[in-house]
């Protein structure tokens, strides 16, 4: 997607952003035709997959804890998240459905309470009342580990075809997407975002990706593609997919099953990820990284705090020189927008404190901010 400078990005998670075109949630409606799989239901031990070398290993061990979620309109996927009988999957899977139900890998099935759910992140948690012996939860992996060019597993219920797995690799990482509309126009960005080749299509929505250990390193949300079947509407896969990062469902999750919802830590300023060669020239910045400063919320957390957005007109029109450019959050290096969006929602929340490290006419500065509640 291009971006076009100025475009508003209010931040944090916190920003403003362009709508991303061909991006396409993976629940699918009903009817659709529900096909089984026979997989085994006996755990196998952490860590099989790799010992034994082989994608069935890896399956058999984790196809316990996978689930194909059914609603009253749609049908998607989901995970096994504790003991309690909590499963995780897309709030789209479940938005506008009077009922839930939970499909497991031996066949039991469940109705489901959606006990919280964030729209922001995608995020819903369901709970269901099954027996132990049908309670599986999957091993958490830490996203932040995962490297482009690394093989990944998804295992999910596209078109009804329940216990799916494909394979691909890790195509891109630190992607950001739009989440709600802000009201100068625009939208917040969720942050964070996963990019794989892994075939996922629709149903697979909120499917867990593995890395080859076993451990779920995403949540299956959406793909990138023009491309439509006439008959049935349905997205056709294109090799550009997204998962949310399990270190960001890792931090909401556990604030969903206690409060029901999730507030993200707001900054208050409009920045972009993707400044053009001529911008950057025009702001007549000596440095190509970094989060450059073009607007702060009056105010907001970065104005109390004292951030300087830029005001002197250049060139190009909308977009002022002299303002901050972060480049350093509590100590770790800010190399774009994207990775400050990152940083902020994966650590922080609101009422806490973070460390702005912003380069200002030459100077470098370290700024303590107060973070705010998302508008």
């Amino acid at each position: 997607m291009k971006r076009l400078f100025p475009v508003l990005i209010i931040l944090t998670l916190a920003t403003l952003a362009c709508q991303l075109p061909g991006l396409t949630p993976l629940s699918t409606p009903e009817p659709a035709t529900q096909v089984q799989a026979n997989p085994a239901t006996l755990p196998v031990p952490v860590k099989v997959a790799v010992e034994d070398g082989t994608l069935s290993a890896l399956y058999q061990q984790v196809i316990p804890g996978v689930v194909s979620i059914r609603t009253n309109i749609a049908q998607g996927s989901g995970f096994v998240f504790d003991s309690e009988g909590h499963v995780v999957t897309n709030q789209h899977v479940v938005d506008g459905a009077s009922e839930v139900e939970v499909n497991f890998s031996s066949g039991y099935k469940a109705h489901g309470t959606v006990i919280g759910f964030d729209t922001d992140a995608d995020v819903a948690v369901i709970k269901v009342d099954a027996p132990a012996e049908e309670i599986h939860p999957l091993v958490i992996g830490d996203s932040d580990a995962l490297l482009v060019g690394q093989s990944v597993v998804a295992i999910g219920n596209p078109f009804g075809l329940s216990g799916t797995m494909t394979l691909g690799i890790i195509s891109g990482l630190g992607r950001t997407q739009p989440a709600h509309a802000a009201s100068g126009g625009g939208f917040f960005l969720t942050s964070d975002i996963i990019q794989t080749d892994a075939a996922i299509n629709p149903g697979n929505s909120g499917g867990p990706l593995f890395n080859l250990n076993g451990e779920v390193v995403g949540i299956n949300q959406s793909i990138r593609t023009d491309n439509f079947n006439e008959a049935t509407g349905n997205a056709v896969n294109s090799g550009v997919g997204f998962s949310i990062s399990i270190n960001l469902v890792k931090r909401i999750v556990p604030v969903l099953i206690r409060d029901g919802k999730y507030e993200y830590p707001y900054l208050g300023i409009s920045s972009n990820s993707d400044l053009s060669l001529s911008a950057i020239e025009a702001l007549g910045l000596n440095t190509y990284t970094g989060a450059y400063v073009s607007s702060v919320t009056p105010g907001g957390p970065a104005d109390l705090a004292g951030i300087k957005a830029g005001n002197t007109p250049t060139r190009i029109e909308g977009l002022s020189a002299g303002g901050d450019i972060i480049i350093g959050f509590d100590g770790r290096t800010v190399n774009t927008f994207d990775d400050l969006l990152a940083m902020l929602t994966a650590n922080k929340s609101p009422g806490d404190t973070a460390v702005l490290t912003v380069l200002r006419d030459g100077q470098q500065l370290d700024i303590t901010v107060t973070l705010g509640t998302r508008p």
